[in-house]
């Protein structure tokens, strides 16, 4: 039907997962990014497939009326925040949307859309993120407006994001609306400082140089800031002279380390760090409680929608005082601390040994005696090492907050078994989800959804974090 590198005008039906738009062209799907339903676009095909086609927009022949201005000088180029141009009330409705059509088409679950709650909004759509990651780069991704220019530029320092899929270069950022302008500001510095003294950038390919990924992480309801440098080697003379200009600089800032990876594997978690100014932590606070966050622990990075999402834990669980919940994949202990006035116990489990002892950390640090945590794989604990359950009895609730690869059928099968009162299943990924939950229903018919809560814990993308919340019948 169509060759590729042909242009033709399509008008944009709906969003689909994971941030692109559908067209249909005498009933075969074109997929396109970076527009909004209702768009009138002039296209080009870039790929052509049996089902289906992808295209990249060329001119908006009629905008939509849910089209708004991006605020983004980068917004197209970096990917980061790809609904942007869609206005924020139709973003909380497509997400909604994301989460019935999941259940629907994955789980098979008819009618769903009658127990899918308004999606709940975040009330700040920018500067909501407590932690953002920076690249460095030797291959600068330049600008079309900057090579029309004629204006030589430095291409081999880069500190910002990759753009999608495109992780040979960087596009160079200097204004983001995702942290802070105190974060924008430490970039820039940290970009000029490193730049202006031609520190060299790690390189893959040649597995040498110093500086790799520029972390910042803030306490959004304390206060904190860290900065954690990381670099392919450990060079304390480079560190101490950027940690004492930044703290010269930013005298807000709580805590600085560096984080030394010295593997080609381009992840800022380093085997080992060193801490140049502070404790090594900050701390952050969620309800009436505090948590202590080291630089590589995981923590929900919308502090605001994390409490709203662990408040509705709490209203949708209908917690008796003397309930005994399992807290599954636990993670640093947030939820099981955060419910652990409501109830009798809670017990956490949870497979990264580093985590599980900031759970025990953050649970002295607040005072909570009910909570016990516990490392190990889920599913060995499940079926082969269950003296731990004989220990604290059945529980009445189940909580389970998996990764986006959501659980293992195994686990699945266990929590069917037990067969607690409620479960309520915390999912970054609806599709995943639905296939659990409709493995569990097969496991065991006696349940039923009472209720899908979609939450937008970041706005401008595609991603959306869901609460479903099953009973007994």
């Amino acid at each position: 039907m169509f060759e590729k590198g042909s242009e033709i005008e399509v008008k944009i039906e709906k969003t689909v997962f994971e941030g692109k738009s559908i067209a249909r062209v005498d009933g075969f799907v074109v997929f396109v990014r970076n527009v909004v339903p209702g768009d009138l676009v002039r296209v080009r095909i870039t790929k052509v497939k049996k089902t289906y086609a992808e295209a990249e927009p060329l001119e908006i022949l009629n905008g939509s009326e849910l089209r708004v201005e991006p605020r983004c000088k980068f917004f197209g180029i970096c990917g980061g925040c790809k609904w942007q141009n869609l206005d924020y009330k139709a973003q909380l409705e497509f997400k909604r949307d994301h989460v019935i059509e999941s259940f629907t088409r994955i789980g098979g679950f008819k009618g769903i859309e009658n127990v899918v709650l308004q999606t709940l909004p975040s009330d700040e759509i920018f500067f909501y993120r407590n932690k953002i990651e920076f690249s460095f780069s030797d291959q600068r991704w330049l600008l079309e407006d900057e090579i029309k220019s004629g204006v030589e530029l430095e291409k081999n320092f880069a500190l910002g994001f990759h753009l999608p899929d495109r992780y040979d270069k960087v596009l160079d950022i200097d204004e983001c609306f995702l942290q802070s302008e105190l974060s924008n500001e430490i970039l820039n510095f940290t970009r000029d400082y490193f730049k202006s003294r031609k520190v060299s950038i790690y390189s893959t390919e040649k597995n040498s140089g110093y500086l790799r990924f520029l972390v910042i992480r803030e306490g959004k309801n304390t206060g904190d800031v860290m900065v954690n440098l990381v670099t392919f080697e450990d060079s304390p003379e480079i560190m101490g002279d950027f940690s004492k200009e930044m703290i010269s600089k930013f005298p807000n800032i709580t805590t600085i380390v560096n984080n030394i990876n010295t593997r080609r594997a381009q992840i800022s978690t380093g085997e080992y760090e060193r801490v140049y100014f502070g404790d090594g932590t900050i701390t952050e606070k969620l309800g009436d409680y505090v948590f202590r966050i080291s630089s590589n622990s995981f923590f929900q990075t919308n502090t605001k929608q994390a409490e709203k999402l662990y408040k509705k834990i709490i209203e949708f669980a209908k917690f008796n005082p003397d309930d005994v919940v399992y807290d599954f994949y636990s993670g640093t202990g947030t939820i099981s601390i955060f419910i652990s006035s409501y109830v009798r116990e809670v017990v956490g489990l949870e497979l990264v040994e580093s985590a599980v002892e900031d759970a025990w950390r953050n649970a002295e640090i607040n005072g909570v005696k009910n909570c016990k945590f516990i490392s190990g794989d889920l599913r060995d604990k499940l079926y082969i090492d269950k003296s731990w359950m004989k220990e604290v009895g059945k529980p009445n609730i189940i909580i389970v907050d998996p990764p986006r690869s959501g659980m293992h059928p195994d686990v699945v099968r266990a929590i069917a078994k037990i067969q607690p009162k409620r479960i309520i299943y915390v999912s970054c990924n609806p599709t995943t989800q639905a296939r659990d939950v409709k493995l569990l229903l097969e496991y065991n018919p006696n349940y039923e959804i009472e209720l899908l809560q979609p939450v937008d814990m970041f706005p401008h993308t595609y991603h959306i974090e869901n609460i479903a919340v099953l009973k007994t019948k």
